[in-house]
């Protein structure tokens, strides 16, 4: 058993596919309608990565249309960057909405690295890592 994909649900399919492919550089693999559940679906994927980002969207009526709060069971999504700073500067300067400024993180032991937070246009946060 292997993990191959995360699916999150979506507010605005087209909207969602922008900014994960412009902003944050994924690949649009797949998209198709699913008339049985009345849906739609995308697939994305980062380069050089295995795992799939499933974006889910579904119309009012479809039984997958349960409304949830951002943020429900997911805390965020991982993307590791060469240059924390420089990357957030440019999701910024590219409209992404800021979570959280650069910072560098610590545990009780040492510095464990240096990350920003910007939040996807259905509020899930993307954490920047190097």
């Amino acid at each position: 058993m292997r993990l191959e994909y995360v699916g999150i649900r979506v507010k605005d399919m087209d909207e969602s596919i922008r900014f994960y492919t412009e902003l944050l550089g994924m690949k649009l693999l797949d998209r198709a309608k699913i008339p049985t559940t009345k849906g739609e679906t995308a697939a994305l994927q980062s380069p050089g990565s295995k795992l799939v980002l499933e974006l889910n969207y579904y119309e009012e009526g479809s039984p997958f249309a349960t409304p949830y709060e951002a943020g429900d069971g997911l805390d965020h999504l991982g993307f590791k960057v060469d240059d924390v700073k420089a990357e957030f500067e440019n999701l910024r300067r590219k409209g992404a909405t800021v979570a959280l400024e650069p910072f560098e993180e610590t545990n009780d032991k040492e510095a464990t690295g240096f990350l920003a937070f910007v939040q996807d246009p259905n509020g899930i946060w993307i954490e920047l890592f190097q």
